[in-house]
């Protein structure tokens, strides 16, 4: 992949963050969604790439952009697997709260795994805490394992897990073995990412979520030098047949981040919608300009830069409603 696609994929979810954070606070997380989809498929139209959606909005028949099998960019330059969210964590916008962004991962073709629409159990650590934690370990022994690589006490450490009644036990879990949580509703790819960041204050990210999430999570860590792992729980025959279509018999396989994301390289790029700890949200400023705050990293260089924009919206016609 060319050193410059990274600051292009960036470009993508700039402009799918100033669409989508039109509609913060308004209620109306479908509005806000379709907003960030159709900035994000109308500026890949300009990349220089041959990509093919491997995760995106759903089927052909569900979605009618940025859909699974979809060809993304000029169809010239490297052939790439693409994986999107475009807005992670509607709910999140249409309440105004934290930690909504606009998310990219390219890949070479054939090395992101194509994770069905079901859930996935996940663990998520930053670089200090690689190869150390497993989803067999009992979450007592991921926890002493984190807070050994760490240098903290358990009860410094912090976990984010998503707050939902399957959680429960887990969250007792936690609670038991003196450690702290940080619930949250949404976004659960911001809760791996910022397991890397030492000043995010998150350690460790536990608990099931949706599993084409967590492929871009994985990507994320996998430029970041974090380490991830996620097993799938289909719900039923349906979900279980499309694992086998995968290639994956044994369901209860648990698929490190070289299975998610094979390969040397990968870029990541998420643009932050909503303020959280490690991105800031879009602000609109006066005379019709606005500020993004953006993260792009390659696996292949361990490059990580953070992207501090102003643009003049006159200037983007893709801005006007």
């Amino acid at each position: 992949m060319e050193r410059e696609l990274a600051l292009e994929i960036v470009r993508v979810t700039e402009m799918a963050a100033l669409k989508s954070a039109r509609w913060m606070g308004l209620g109306q997380k479908n509005e806000a969604d379709g907003a960030a989809t159709n900035a994000m498929r109308m500026m890949f139209d300009t990349v220089h790439m041959d990509g093919t959606v491997v995760i995106g909005e759903g089927e052909m028949d569900e979605a009618p952009m940025l859909y699974i099998g979809e060809r993304l960019g000029t169809g010239t330059g490297p052939q790439l697997d693409v994986a999107v969210d475009p807005l992670e964590g509607t709910n999140i916008v249409a309440k105004g709260q934290w930690n909504a962004m606009a998310v990219v991962a390219v890949a070479p073709r054939g090395t992101l795994l194509h994770a069905p629409d079901m859930y996935m159990d996940k663990i998520a650590v930053g670089p200090k805490a690689r190869g150390r934690v497993h989803l067999d370990a009992t979450v007592r022994e991921n926890l002493v394992a984190v807070a050994e690589a760490t240098e903290k006490s358990i009860s410094d450490v912090v976990v984010v897990i998503m707050d939902r009644p399957r959680h429960e036990h887990l969250i007792e879990q936690v609670r038991s073995a003196g450690a702290r949580i940080k619930l949250i509703q949404d976004g659960d790819v911001a809760g791996a990412l910022n397991t890397a960041f030492d000043d995010t204050g998150v350690d460790l990210l536990l608990g099931a979520g949706g599993a084409p999430e967590g492929v871009l999570a994985a990507a994320a860590l996998k430029c970041l030098g974090g380490d991830f792992m996620g097993r799938l729980l289909p719900e039923n025959d349906e979900q279980r047949a499309r694992c086998r279509a995968m290639g994956i018999e044994d369901v209860g396989k648990v698929l490190e981040l070289s299975a998610l994301v094979r390969g040397e390289d990968a870029i990541f790029a998420a643009s932050g919608v909503t303020d959280g700890e490690l991105l800031r949200g879009v602000r609109f400023l006066t005379r019709n300009q606005a500020r993004t705050h953006s993260i792009v990293m390659r696996a292949k260089t361990g490059t990580v830069r953070f992207v501090d924009a102003l643009h003049d919206l006159a200037r983007k016609p893709a801005m006007g409603d």
